[in-house]
């Protein structure tokens, strides 16, 4: 906040797109992250990354849900695409591979770990929804038609 900034910061209000995009098809660029980071992998190499460098290897038994290798390479490769990974081989025999997360992979974890901490915070009300929802919809895994 500036010294001459006196002005009352409100929340936006209910009816207040958080985002406004020019144009439908423009997006506001948020699908091509949305694809990334929503895809079953990528946010569990960045949470893993976050510690620190890891090995090909060590990724793979770090990275919860048995990953496959063909699958951490396709998710690696993506993220370093995306400039949030950042991958160094080295000369050996066999090659040693490593990976880390580059500023801007870094700057993601604050938004992983505020998702998880909401995620953990309203567990109980999401499951409690759920449960509500299932009793109502006699669990048919169709949408109500209200």
């Amino acid at each position: 906040m500036s010294a001459g900034h006196t002005a009352v910061t409100t929340p936006t209000a209910p009816d207040e797109p958080v985002i406004v995009c020019d144009t439908p098809q423009d997006e506001c660029g948020v699908r091509d992250v949305l694809d990334r980071l929503g895809d079953k992998w990528s946010v569990y190499v960045v949470v893993e990354l976050a510690s620190g460098i890891r090995r090909f290897k060590e990724l793979q038994r770090a990275v919860p849900g048995n990953i496959s290798q063909r699958m951490l390479t396709l998710t690696v490769r993506r993220l370093e695409r995306d400039g949030l990974v950042k991958r160094t081989v080295y000369p050996t025999v066999p090659p040693q591979v490593e990976y880390e997360l580059t500023d801007l992979g870094h700057s993601l974890t604050h938004l992983v770990k505020a998702l998880a901490d909401w995620s953990i915070a309203h567990r109980p009300a999401i499951a409690a929804a759920r449960e509500a929802w299932d009793a109502v919809d006699g669990n048919s895994g169709r949408l109500p038609v209200r």
